[in-house]
């Protein structure tokens, strides 16, 4: 049984912004805002440091059946992502996306998951962990 206790979400990992071309885009964020770019995810992710705060560029082929519809997704860190998708959801938001590893990297995972704040946006969370 999930307890129906509140969440508190407090540091913002990633912010994700749809884009029509990660090209372009990579070349604004980096040269007009001065963002350090980190890496890319071919063929359209791009991915830059904002302070601590994990900027990705979505070009179409990562945006999902919405696509020019989607909006900015903020992705909140979390350490257990599994129970505070659960918490949420049981709290009555409606889950889009259970949790799952998107990436194996340097002996880390990268889990995401994704509820509804029931206004059309996306609530992302993100937990970063030692690989299993």
């Amino acid at each position: 049984m999930v307890s129906k206790e509140a969440v508190s979400l407090s540091r913002i990992k990633q912010i994700a912004i749809p884009v029509h071309s990660v090209d372009e885009a990579k070349i604004f964020y980096r040269d007009t805002l001065g963002l350090r770019h980190l890496f890319d995810a071919p063929p359209a992710l791009s991915f830059f440091d904002c302070g601590g705060v994990q900027l990705m560029l979505a070009g179409p082929a990562a945006q999902g059946k919405d696509g020019n519809q989607q909006h900015a997704v903020l992705f909140y860190d979390v350490s257990d992502i599994k129970t505070t998708h659960a918490r949420i959801k049981n709290l009555g938001a409606k889950s889009l996306a259970e949790p799952r590893v998107i990436a194996r990297m340097n002996g880390r995972e990268i889990w995401v998951g994704e509820l509804s704040d029931g206004q059309g946006n996306v609530i992302g969370l993100m937990s970063d962990v030692p690989e299993a």
